[in-house]
């Protein structure tokens, strides 16, 4: 048997050479195509009753990959986007084999034939400014964790940074002496943010003199925090504040949820949309604009600029043109 033929073959080369050295994309997303691949194979040797080293790549059936991502709902509890994340892992793997192998590209397009599933869109989630105030307030700033813990929500309201943004936070990207602070966000696209100066104040206190390299945000053992610490920490404050202020209770409130809020406050306060776009991070205005389509304190004072007044009754109806007076106007 052909060493090109086996599954194994085409995997290493696609998470080595494809993803890391044609690719370069970044260590999370590698780190999830692999997380995929190591659910399909184990998958697949059950159902082809065969060993893993052993698989052929065409041992990845189009039925055995539909399985494959039913037992991920079911078995697993995955929700269909986490479905169709594990999916477009799996295509992207089938593309890069199709292209490098002539005899393998029937089979190619046979697994990404596999559609994704249709999914229902979300509605954002953010937080009202009262329930961001009472965020802040709650760590005991007397001590050094409360301290570093009210430093990491500030600065997460400040910048709108992700998580994994803030926990890969260095000395050396903070500039205290122009309020300014260096992002490197998805795709290692990097963007400039400015800082409040009482942000300035408290990265300054908590970073002292650390060396530029070193991690901002450090957890109780000194050792960089990480994106599942930061999560951890936001939650926790929110489930303590919860009796205080009732509706951070009914909120899922998370590191996510604080720089979509941070997006509502910067257009609630009249920033334009492109601006908010380069400080989120953004690639596309289209990822931007669900933040005006989601605010409904702007809806309503939209609503009130053309409230029509008076007695609704003496409006005039708009009257439904008859069918075939429709079909000849439309243009």
């Amino acid at each position: 048997m052909s060493e090109t033929t086996l599954l194994g073959y085409w995997i290493r080369r696609f998470l080595l050479e494809h993803l890391i050295g044609e690719r370069n994309l970044s260590r999370n997303t590698q780190l999830g195509y692999r997380d995929s691949l190591a659910l399909l194979v184990p998958f697949i040797a059950r159902e082809a009753n065969r060993a893993v080293d052993a698989l052929r790549a065409t041992d990845l059936t189009a039925d055995i990959l539909r399985k494959f991502l039913a037992d991920l709902e079911t078995s697993r509890g995955c929700s269909p986007q986490t479905r169709n994340q594990r999916l477009a892992a799996i295509h992207a793997l089938a593309r890069f084999i199709g292209e490098h192998s002539v005899e393998l590209i029937a089979w190619c397009a046979q697994v990404r034939a596999v559609p994704f599933k249709k999914t229902a869109k979300a509605a954002v989630g953010y937080l009202e400014k009262t329930e961001i105030d009472a965020l802040l307030a709650a760590p005991n700033r007397r001590t050094g964790q409360g301290d570093r813990d009210y430093a990491v929500m500030l600065f997460l309201y400040n910048s709108g940074a992700r998580a994994d943004e803030a926990a890969q936070l260095r000395v050396k990207d903070v500039d205290l002496a122009a309020s300014s602070v260096c992002i490197f966000g998805k795709g290692r696209k990097q963007r400039h943010c400015p800082l409040w100066p009482v942000t300035v104040k408290t990265l300054g206190s908590i970073m002292g003199d650390r060396a530029p390299s070193e991690h901002v945000f450090l957890n109780r053992r000194k050792s960089p925090i990480t994106r599942f610490g930061i999560y951890a920490l936001v939650r926790r404050y929110a489930s303590k504040v919860s009796a205080a202020v009732p509706s951070l209770g009914k909120k899922r409130v998370s590191p996510h949820n604080i720089r979509h809020s941070t997006a509502c406050h910067l257009l609630r306060a009249g920033v334009d949309i492109n601006t908010i776009r380069g400080w989120l991070g953004h690639v596309s205005l289209d990822t931007t604009n669900i933040y005006a389509e989601m605010d409904l304190q702007m809806k309503e004072a939209a609503l009130s600029k053309c409230d029509i007044g008076g007695d609704p009754h003496s409006v005039r109806r708009w009257r439904q043109p008859a069918l075939m007076e429709f079909l000849k106007n439309l243009v």
